[in-house]
């Protein structure tokens, strides 16, 4: 499923940290925002490492998930496309 993961994290190594690990998973949109393909078994992987690595009581990740009628009404203004599901994969 479709799944945007946005963050505002306060320390500066707790961020970069959750920044790589999502780059494992999905594309970087905007700084603090990400655009992943997720299975129900993968998202329960992301959400459990994610609380593990932030700070919840100064820290914040929000994840969307959005069904396929919901993407296709995703507008962008300027720059970007909403990501796909890669039709490759490198092994």
């Amino acid at each position: 499923m479709f799944t945007i993961i946005s963050y505002d994290i306060v320390d500066d190594r707790r961020r970069t940290n959750v920044m790589k690990y999502l780059k494992g998973w999905g594309t970087r949109v905007q700084y603090s925002v990400f655009e992943c393909i997720l299975d129900a078994r993968a998202f329960a992987t992301v959400v459990r490492e994610l609380q593990r690595m932030i700070d919840q009581n100064t820290d914040s990740v929000r994840c969307y998930r959005l069904d396929e009628a919901a993407v296709t009404r995703i507008q962008i203004i300027g720059i970007g496309a909403v990501s796909k599901d890669p039709t490759h994969y490198l092994v």
